[in-house]
């Protein structure tokens, strides 16, 4: 697409959650501290929440790249699950070879002596399970059953939960106040900062490839800031939606009034806050594709 237009090695503003891409600001530097210091202190929960598109996925990837070789991850990206749908997501993950005709005890049995010779090989194990908030009500009592699997001195599995706020909510009802007194380290990440979504922005064109004077100053930084609340998604959807505007109309440089069309287009942005009195027209999806083709055709 604006690759080769803005010198660029690779796309710097996609959603995915690629770990290349992490950039060690306060929150997410401060929870992955946490996250480290936990583990190795052997806890039995963990729990980190935040709102949608803080960098909890980005957080969990960065995780499972650094954890440990003495480690036994399961990670469990979908946690829609029932608790028998756990059970067996939780052998696969740890590379269990079961019949798929046992009952439920048998294989939690299975899981029991499976974790207690990961043990005794000097294995720890740790299940990261990502959109926590939908675990059911039976999933979270199973993964507290889980959890009581332990020797004199050590539990012989963590769980880290990452999710959305919605799963305080439910951490805070009776029904689970056993697992939630087990929760013995949380970190609930915050939005950015307006100085760090500067930095970030400038972060990610860096990993991406960009060299020269910076593409969004610090004024232009500012707005997407205020439009994004500091959520990173939302800077990336706002950075990438900027730089199409540009590269439609063939300027190299980006200016104000391409973050105001790129604001007006997307969802979920603070549009009163930020472009109230601006006096411009909504730019479509379309009329944006429509000025790419343009521009396309004027580089042939």
């Amino acid at each position: 697409m604006y690759l080769s237009f803005f010198n660029l090695s690779e796309m710097p503003f996609t959603l995915t959650p690629n770990t290349e891409f992490f950039c060690a600001l306060a929150p997410h530097n401060e929870a992955m501290q946490v996250l480290i210091t936990a583990l190795e202190m052997g806890e039995g929960f963990i729990k980190v929440a935040g709102e949608v598109g803080t960098g909890k996925t980005l957080l969990c990837r960065k995780l499972l790249n650094q954890i440990e070789h003495d480690y036994t991850v399961a990670y469990l990206p979908n946690s829609y699950l029932s608790p028998d749908e756990l059970r067996w997501a939780l052998a696969v993950e740890l590379g269990m070879d079961v019949d798929k005709q046992l009952d439920q005890q048998a294989l939690s049995q299975l899981i029991n002596h499976h974790l207690l010779a990961l043990q005794k090989e000097g294995k720890k194990v740790v299940l990261l399970i990502d959109e926590a908030q939908s675990l059911s009500w039976d999933a979270l009592e199973a993964l507290r059953l889980f959890t009581n699997i332990e020797t004199e001195s050590e539990k012989l599995i963590q769980v880290v939960l990452f999710g959305q706020p919605e799963l305080d909510e439910k951490l805070a009802h009776t029904r689970v106040r056993q697992l939630r007194q087990r929760i013995s380290f949380s970190y609930q990440l915050r939005p950015m900062t307006s100085g760090e979504v500067i930095y970030y922005i400038n972060h990610r064109l860096q990993v991406a490839g960009f060299k020269g004077a910076p593409l969004f100053t610090k004024q232009l930084g500012l707005k997407i800031a205020q439009a994004s609340r500091g959520i990173p998604r939302l800077v990336n959807i706002l950075c990438h939606k900027t730089l199409l505007q540009a590269y439609g109309e063939g300027l190299t440089a980006v200016s104000s009034r391409h973050i105001k069309l790129a604001v007006k287009d997307t969802e979920d942005c603070t549009v009163n806050n930020c472009i109230n009195g601006w006096n411009i027209a909504v730019v479509s999806l379309s009329a944006i594709a429509i000025m790419i083709i343009w521009a396309w055709r004027q580089w042939l």
